[in-house]
């Protein structure tokens, strides 16, 4: 039983986990650009969550939400936080969102079908994800920090209107829900697009990373890649911490 639960963590799911997480944490701290003629400037679309779902859909749940803890990490160790940790926060469980209902379906509906209906629940949930993060969390945070005249301010460039009183029916459903529509429906179409060619390399890979006949090396090397990365993350949270507190 034991040896059955550490085979989950093969030298190839840690790798492409690695290479996934990186991916997406490069792609989420430098390539982020605004949508100004549509939303709001703070809201940034960038192209993280198709190594995000790919990785979901061809290692697990599990491994996705790994993912996205290390996008999150390489995005603060890389250009730090500008919400004190409450947008990152609201980012890792949006991604979350995604990852979980996703990765449990398609999990057991491996067909075009089924990744095509994992990809819509995934998406309905993290953007319901991120109407109540934005909500319950980042608003009023942001209220907090700077007052409601200027979270009104970024709005009224779009909404010249725009009050106190409706804040949230302009915020919530002009913009936040259409900005996530779109974010997921880029990611999802490019991901039905690469994903067949990208589950052959990981199959390619896994053969050549964990051939059959030596279990037992196999077993130790796939130990010793877990502690390593187990470390890797830890020091990467540390930097994150320090460039906080110290930079």
């Amino acid at each position: 039983m034991a040896k059955q639960k550490m085979a989950y963590f093969s030298t190839t799911r840690i790798v492409m986990i690695a290479l996934f997480g990186a991916l997406a944490g490069i792609l989420h701290a430098f390539a982020k650009f605004p949508l100004p003629f549509a939303f709001p400037g703070f809201l940034e679309l960038d192209f993280s969550d198709i190594p995000l779902f790919i990785g979901t859909f061809a290692l697990g749940p599990v491994s996705g939400c790994i993912i996205v803890v290390v996008k999150i990490l390489l995005k603060l160790v890389c250009v730090g936080t500008e919400t004190t940790f409450v947008g990152d926060l609201a980012n890792l469980l949006i991604g979350f969102g995604f990852v979980i209902p996703a990765g449990i379906l398609y999990k057991h509906f491996r067909t075009i079908k089924g990744a095509a209906l994992s990809m819509c629940v995934g998406a309905i949930s993290s953007v319901a994800v991120a109407i109540i993060a934005n909500w319950l969390i980042l608003i009023p945070f942001y209220v907090r920090l700077y007052g409601w005249e200027m979270v009104l301010s970024l709005m009224r460039l779009l909404f010249p209107d725009i009050t106190q009183a409706d804040f949230f029916n302009y915020y919530l459903w002009v913009s936040v829900l259409p900005f996530n529509l779109l974010r997921c429906l880029l990611s999802g179409i490019v991901t039905f697009i690469v994903y067949k060619y990208i589950s052959r390399a990981i199959d390619v890979m896994n053969k050549k990373l964990s051939p059959q006949e030596e279990g037992k090396t196999i077993c130790m090397r796939d130990i010793i890649v877990a502690i390593v990365c187990i470390v890797i993350v830890l020091l990467l949270l540390l930097f994150a911490l320090l460039r906080y507190f110290l930079w």
